[in-house]
């Protein structure tokens, strides 16, 4: 009889094992700051927590290292230790090979994971497996989610080889990705002036990133600083704000420039202390408290290259900071609307980012009118608002294989 219970007990365990909803989220590495992986395990966490989704993770990266962004108690993870970010620090040759290896033993061990737990959903972020997760026969509908724009992904640009190599390269490698994203169930982009570049897919969505947390603070449309927010790293084109602003502080020398993120601002520290800006431009390490900081302002600069979508430019409206912002990829030009919410500027061009800086220094009108027009458009970014499109699409995929 006991032995009738317990086996009793156990069917049903295995039956509702059996039942539960699943979604694998590939997501690559945790512990480093990187607008990715804030959004990801935002995305992850809310369908853990909101949902009946049991949801789980796939890591390779650093699994000694611990989660700068952290993941709710409910979801599940894995880390396989592949370790593809070395790969940045080896020489050629020996890059190609250890390449072909991690990717060997990543596929080995995806496979067997993915056939292991049986999702009914997997989601890639569109990184090394899109070579070959649709060759995986788990069973479940393969979902990609993008954060780059096209017009920078996947491209090969080594500066030791001619252009029409680099060219070549870049459509082989380009061509290979796009009939693996073809057979992808559904592909999820970040905005639809960038879905118009994927022509040739018929499985595109779009939606956009979410703000992952709404600020309990407010800026001051009177402070006279200036905030930009971001890695230290070139893509973000802080050496081009911080040219701009030698030319607003002799204009302007009443007001400061403050640059919060992580990385090395060595190079930025010198390029001030080179223009004698040092009592005019703060360069400042990372933040837990982005939105403490975004309130000390009066306005928000964006000068990177390029953005796959420019989450930063939700959090800056959602504080209440007007935006002045490089037309440098859909995704700013998605988000900031000159006379509107802020002002957009030609792409790399230092002059004019410089004459928007200076224009809402001296229009505090047109400050207070864009302060409170970025809050109302921020509003379409909520959390709810996008993981409710999430949501949908997870239903229509289940839906549809019922049929």
């Amino acid at each position: 009889m006991l032995f009738s219970l317990f086996s009793l007990d156990f069917s049903i365990k295995d039956i509702i094992f059996a039942d539960m909803k699943k979604i694998v989220y590939i997501i690559g590495g945790l512990y480093q700051p990187s607008g990715m992986g804030q959004v990801l395990s935002c995305k992850v966490n809310y369908l853990a927590e909101h949902t009946d989704w049991q949801m789980y993770v796939v890591l390779t990266e650093r699994p000694d290292l611990p989660f700068f962004y952290k993941l709710a108690p409910k979801v599940k993870f894995v880390n396989f230790d592949i370790n593809f970010d070395e790969l940045d620090t080896m020489p050629l040759l020996k890059k190609i090979s250890a390449y072909r290896k991690k990717q060997a033993l990543y596929k080995e061990k995806l496979t067997s994971y993915l056939m292991e737990v049986r999702p009914d959903i997997t989601v890639t972020a569109i990184r090394r497996e899109i070579n070959f997760i649709n060759d995986i026969p788990d069973g479940s509908h393969k979902i990609g989610e993008i954060h780059f724009e096209k017009q920078f992904y996947r491209r090969f640009d080594k500066p030791y080889l001619p252009t029409i190599v680099n060219e070549w390269i870049t459509t082989k490698w380009q061509g290979v990705l796009i009939k693996q994203l073809a057979r992808l169930d559904k592909f999820v982009i970040l905005t639809e002036e960038d879905a118009d570049n994927w022509p040739m897919l018929s499985n595109k969505i779009v939606i956009p990133n979410p703000l992952t947390k709404y600020p309990t603070v407010h800026s001051n449309p009177n402070s006279k600083l200036v905030i930009s927010v971001g890695r230290y790293d070139p893509v973000k084109g802080f050496d081009m704000l911080i040219e701009a602003w030698a030319v607003v502080a002799q204009k302007h020398p009443d007001w400061t420039l403050k640059i919060v993120g992580p990385g090395d601002k060595s190079p930025y520290l010198e390029q001030v202390k080179r223009l004698k800006l040092e009592k005019k431009v703060i360069c400042e390490g990372s933040t837990d408290n982005v939105y403490g900081k975004m309130a000390e302002a009066s306005f928000y600069v964006l000068s990177s290259r390029s953005e796959g979508f420019g989450l930063v430019l939700i959090e800056a409206m959602a504080v209440g900071l007007p935006c002045v912002a490089f037309s440098c990829s859909p995704g700013p030009r998605s988000i900031v609307s000159s006379s509107h919410n802020g002002l957009l500027v030609k792409k790399d061009h230092v002059p004019e980012l410089t004459e928007a800086i200076i224009y809402l220094m001296e229009n505090e009108k047109e400050r207070f009118i864009f302060s409170k027009q970025a809050i109302m458009d921020s509003e379409h970014y909520r959390q709810d608002t996008i993981m409710k499109k999430w949501e949908s699409l997870f239903d229509e995929i289940m839906s549809n294989c019922k049929q």
